[in-house]
């Protein structure tokens, strides 16, 4: 997919690795000076290194100072924010348990990072954009977040979360130039789901294929097929997207795809 993005500066958190680094991948080829955001800085680094014109930054977004000095440091570099992209992401790998029996640190861990994180780097990214009277806001949220998984109530609730502060941040900032959307992944092949499903050694790999029956085109996603979800969002032909969520899920949140 091709859009023009020449001139455009684009800030993705969560960019060293998996949907991140998809997205901020093709914001680079599509012309635009992609910042590389994510805790795991020397990661961001390699992964910005292979796009010219790129920068890595170190951003924690559960530490309010840390992303205001980062977006203070990409107006630094470059004048200015155009595309912010909240990708940056936690789930549980070991706590796949009935909500009675999760831990509290965990719930803390996961809203603190999915919720909270997201909030606080919108807040500081919009100002510029703000004072420019133009830019997108793209946040990553997820199917869990429109139509609730057992057994991971605080991904749930943090996610259900982003769809509606979409929705607020849409009201708010689109009058002003800045449209706000989001995109709701479903089951998408990255490290960490390999870790839980499609991994060999995966800790669900057993239930692959019953979670997969839910989907009708019968395979997870690829990161290129969201960063294909947030080019069409980040296009300039897309000015009359405000407060959308593009769900991009194989099928899985259409209907019912098995026989009962």
């Amino acid at each position: 997919m091709k859009v023009n993005l020449e001139g455009r500066v684009a800030l993705v958190t969560g960019a060293a690795r998996g949907l991140g680094q998809a997205i901020a991948d093709a914001f680079a080829a599509n012309g635009a000076r992609a910042v590389y955001a994510d805790v795991d800085f020397e990661t961001a680094q390699l992964a910005a290194q292979r796009s010219p014109g790129s920068l890595a930054l170190r951003m924690d977004v559960t530490r309010n100072a840390e992303v205001e000095a980062g977006i203070d440091e990409v107006l630094q570099a470059f004048g200015r924010l155009d595309i912010l992209v909240n990708n940056a992401g936690v789930n549980t790998l070991h706590h796949r348990v009935n909500i009675d029996q999760f831990p509290i640190e965990e719930w803390d861990r996961i809203v603190r990072v999915d919720l909270t994180g997201l909030f606080q780097v919108s807040r500081a990214g919009a100002k510029p954009m703000l004072r420019q009277k133009s830019g997108r806001i793209i946040n990553i949220a997820s199917i869990v977040g429109l139509v609730p998984l057992r057994l991971q109530s605080p991904f749930v609730a943090a996610k259900a979360g982003v769809v509606n502060l979409t929705k607020s941040m849409a009201l708010e900032l689109g009058p002003q130039g800045v449209l706000v959307n989001c995109i709701a992944p479903g089951s998408i092949l990255t490290e960490g789901t390999k870790k839980l499903f499609y991994g060999s050694d995966g800790k669900f790999s057993d239930r692959v294929q019953a979670m997969l029956a839910h989907v009708p085109l019968g395979r997870p996603g690829t990161p290129e097929e969201i960063a294909h979800a947030a080019l069409f969002l980040a296009a300039p032909e897309s000015s009359y997207f405000n407060g959308a969520i593009l769900t991009v899920d194989g099928g899985w949140t259409a209907g019912y795809a098995r026989e009962f």
